[in-house]
């Protein structure tokens, strides 16, 4: 198969400005809550890039944990690279993609962290295995094998047995969106595009070209 033959045409949707939200935010909820009503796998799952020092893009996955007003939320190792690259510059992007929907939605905005009470609350929420992760791993770093892992994960788990408090290399991001984008396949590679923008407190929409 020539890897240049793959494509898919669009036939799922539209999206236009008299069907679209004029509040991103609200926008963003209806077609999150498609994506759960229709049981995508992970649905939740969102690809975060930043950028480094040395000017070096990164993207990873992480999983969107709340969203309102204020901002979009996601929790990691605040060591982990994506935690480094984020203290020294705080704008990031995010990307949903959902294939089975033929959707994208792109999100930029400034990252700062989340107050230690609500870091502290939703690790409590977490399965005790993933609390236990939480301190067994220096994310990002060089590890010698899977072995040295699991042992650093047995001995956390006998310290703190059934209680492991939030590590303080650990915890909640949000960013705070200056800009949307909501991306709808179309036939013929004619896609829907419509961009929200932050203008003072106030948000314009704009259609893109494909």
């Amino acid at each position: 198969m020539n890897i240049a033959d793959l494509r898919k045409s669009y036939e799922r949707a539209a999206l236009s400005e008299d069907d679209s939200h004029p509040d991103p935010l609200q926008q963003f909820g209806r077609w999150f809550e498609e994506a759960l009503n229709s049981e995508l796998p992970e649905p939740n799952a969102m690809t975060l890039a930043t950028v480094g020092s040395d000017l070096r893009p990164s993207t990873r996955v992480v999983l969107i944990k709340g969203y309102d007003a204020a901002g979009l939320v996601w929790y990691t190792n605040y060591d982990s690279r994506k935690g480094l690259e984020l203290a020294g510059n705080p704008w990031a992007a995010l990307q949903f993609h959902w294939t089975e929907l033929e959707r994208v939605v792109r999100i930029e905005g400034r990252v700062e962290r989340v107050s230690a009470a609500e870091s502290d609350a939703y690790f409590q929420t977490r399965p005790l295995e993933h609390r236990i992760g939480a301190w067994a791993s220096a994310q990002s770093r060089v590890l010698s094998s899977r072995a040295a892992l699991v042992a650093q994960a047995l001995k956390v788990g006998a310290q703190f047995v059934l209680q492991p408090p939030r590590p303080p290399h650990w915890g909640g991001y949000r960013l705070r969106p200056d800009r949307w984008e909501f991306w709808q396949g179309r036939p013929n590679r004619l896609h829907d595009r419509l961009r929200y923008r932050l203008e003072g407190t106030a948000w314009v929409r704009e259609r893109l070209y494909p």
